[in-house]
């Protein structure tokens, strides 16, 4: 059976504190609207302008969730800003060309996002690592094998490569994924590791040893152009040196 495809499903929470908006497509830009004692985290670096009343705190977490922040392609630190004596604004711009998606997390929804893939959220929003299965197999499958997992409550705002196309899988139903293009799925679904069959596959077929294979039921969002596949194509045009 065919997964259905369908459009982006957007944050759904009815009552909403922060207020916010995404320009600029294809290189995004989110800017929040804090209330006074409202704060945002994001990774370090990703603040791109803010008023002069926000308020910066540097924090690591704790040993094991600098750890996962490192496995999962995030720096170690997080920076969180809060909104001082009135309403602050602060911006948060996309690394890469694509989109900005803002995603409602609460308890009974968590979800798994690409490496990279997190860029702000609201300060209940916690991040952990995640493993694809298959044990050792999965060291060999692409930047796919180690993801994010979003949890907690709150609004998180992601960061796709390229475009997005989303289905919904049914209990069981699978779709069988290049890695790169893994960018978000529920956490309801498995993720797991294919190895590619055939020897001249692997060799010619320019798929690489593995596959992210994806079973329902959850919600599933792919992205057209991955970083790690747009350096490849640059770096393959690139002059070689002869020395």
């Amino acid at each position: 059976m065919i997964p259905t495809c369908r459009g982006f499903r957007a944050a759904e929470r009815m009552v909403l504190k922060m207020k916010y908006v995404i320009k600029g497509e294809p290189m995004p830009v989110v800017i929040c609207n804090l209330e006074a004692g409202e704060t945002m985290k994001c990774e370090a670096g990703s603040m791109s302008w803010m008023s002069p009343n926000m308020q910066m705190e540097t924090s690591g977490g704790g040993t094991g969730k600098m750890f996962g922040r490192l496995f999962s392609g995030e720096s170690l630190f997080q920076n969180k800003y809060t909104a001082q004596g009135g309403s602050g604004l602060i911006a948060f711009a996309s690394s890469f060309p694509g989109s900005i998606r803002a995603v409602e997390i609460d308890p009974d929804h968590p979800v798994v996002v690409q490496k990279r893939g997190f860029l702000a959220s609201e300060e209940g929003v916690e991040m952990s690592v995640f493993f694809q299965k298959k044990g050792m197999s999965g060291f060999f499958g692409g930047e796919g094998f180690i993801m994010q997992k979003l949890s907690g409550t709150g609004t998180a705002f992601l960061e796709f490569d390229g475009s997005i196309v989303e289905y919904d899988l049914k209990e069981g139903q699978r779709i069988v994924v290049n890695t790169g293009n893994v960018a978000m799925v529920d956490a309801t679904c498995s993720i797991d590791v294919q190895q590619v069959k055939g020897v001249k596959n692997v060799l010619f077929g320019g798929e690489g040893l593995f596959h992210t294979v994806i079973t329902g039921p959850g919600h599933v969002v792919l992205q057209t152009m991955p970083l790690s596949g747009f350096v490849s194509t640059i770096a393959s045009m690139l002059p070689t040196s002869n020395n």
